[in-house]
């Protein structure tokens, strides 16, 4: 039977979090250390590298990876990495860390110890030459350059060895599994072509048509939900994967379907983060990945099919793990189903097309939603979380007015 496919880089897993009575031994020496606090993105990034999930990274990019990266979508020794992968601080922090030195890397939100850090290098990075190579845009209107811009003005390098997983097993359960768990469970269910199916949005009928498609051609699907951080508007995490689990368990054939977790927050770089989003489900076991509209994208900053031809610029070998490119996909009312571009021939006018924003409003306000369009069971969910929306804001405009009187 063939098997999964080969960890990026051709070797083993490399997952970088220490264990047991090394795991306390290393944390206790690292209450001692210089603490610098991560963002949201470095922390999912650090976590990805403890985990193996960024294989086979050891830590944080030098200059010279930043630099190959950033114009080549290289590694310094010739890797293929689509993003760079770094941590950041402000110039006086970097200022009193000598390099060789080892510091502690600590959640900038409540503190926790996550690693510690071998900082070999220290230096300063052109931003707007990252976003123009990564985003296509130096826009601060655009998420993701507004992430980078806003980062310390020098970059750490350094190996890591990572201590925490962030909270994240104990926020999600069985849900948040490493690259090693997903690949003992595709080889226990037979799979060896597995397509990864990206979200950080509920799966509604369109998305359930490109999971049939995909479990048509492999072995099975893994739905691998971002677990990170969102822009605001997006739906959380904890009630996007209820919604998916209900549509997984009544309307996919039992064991066709794993759901999934991994704790990166959104960059939205449309083609490079569709090859990211490859390297890493490599390392996850996936030997593809559902590639639709606008992959990773945000507002109108990328082409609807730039992800779909990035895979075919990148150098042979690059990745194992190879695109499903699967057209437009939604209900026509004269094909009477699910179509896709490619296979519809009928206008705009027979299909059913409908926006995130415009589900957002219909579901804000109560209105219907065409049964052709979701499943009535994911529509619940997504119902109950925006009435307590609606409760929540009704509540907080009733404070502000008994404060301002």
């Amino acid at each position: 039977m063939p098997g999964l496919v080969s960890p990026h880089g051709g070797g083993a897993l490399k997952p970088l979090l220490l264990e047991g009575a090394e795991r306390v031994e290393a944390l206790v020496r690292a209450r001692t250390l210089p603490r610098v606090p991560v963002s949201s993105r470095e922390k999912g990034d650090l976590i990805m590298l403890g985990i193996g999930g960024f294989t086979p990274l050891e830590g944080f990019m030098t200059h010279g990876d930043w630099e190959r990266v950033c114009d080549g979508m290289k590694l310094a020794n010739d890797l293929f990495w689509p993003i760079p992968i770094t941590l950041s601080t402000d110039r006086a922090t970097a200022d009193a860390i000598a390099t060789g030195a080892t510091i502690a890397l600590a959640d900038g939100e409540d503190g926790e110890i996550l690693a510690t850090m071998r900082v070999t290098e220290k230096y300063a990075i052109d931003k707007a030459h990252e976003c123009m190579m990564v985003f296509r845009t130096a826009d601060l209107e655009h998420p993701g350059v507004k992430m980078v811009m806003e980062q310390g003005e020098v970059n750490l390098a350094g190996p890591v060895q990572v201590l925490s997983t962030g909270g994240f097993p104990q926020k999600y359960g069985a849900l948040f599994m490493t690259p090693r768990e997903t690949r003992a469970l595709f080889e226990s269910l037979g799979w060896s072509r597995v397509a990864a199916f990206q979200t950080r949005n509920p799966m509604h009928r369109s998305h359930e048509y490109l999971a049939k498609v995909a479990i048509e051609t492999c072995d099975g699907v893994l739905v691998h939900s971002l677990l990170g951080a969102l822009k605001p508007g997006d739906i959380p995490a904890e009630v996007r994967t209820r919604a998916i689990a209900a549509l997984i368990e009544r309307y996919f054939v039992k064991n066709t379907v794993v759901q999934a977790g991994y704790p990166l927050d959104m960059r939205y770089a449309g083609p490079r983060e569709a090859l990211l989003h490859a390297l890493f489900r490599q390392n996850y076991g996936c030997s593809h990945l559902i590639v639709g509209r606008d992959h990773a994208g945000v507002g109108s900053y990328y082409g609807p099919f730039d992800a779909h031809r990035i895979f075919d610029e990148v150098p042979a070998g690059s990745l194992e793990t190879r695109p499903l490119k699967i057209d437009w996909t939604f209900w026509c009312y004269r094909c009477g189903g699910m179509a896709s571009a490619r296979t519809c021939p009928h206008a705009d006018e027979d299909r059913l097309l409908v926006s995130g924003t415009k589900l957002r409003k219909w579901l804000s306000e109560g209105s219907a939603v065409p049964a052709e369009f979701s499943r009535t069971e994911v529509l619940e969910i997504l119902r109950d979380y925006y009435a307590g929306l609606a409760a929540h804001e009704k509540v907080e405009v009733k404070l502000a007015g008994h404060s301002a009187r």
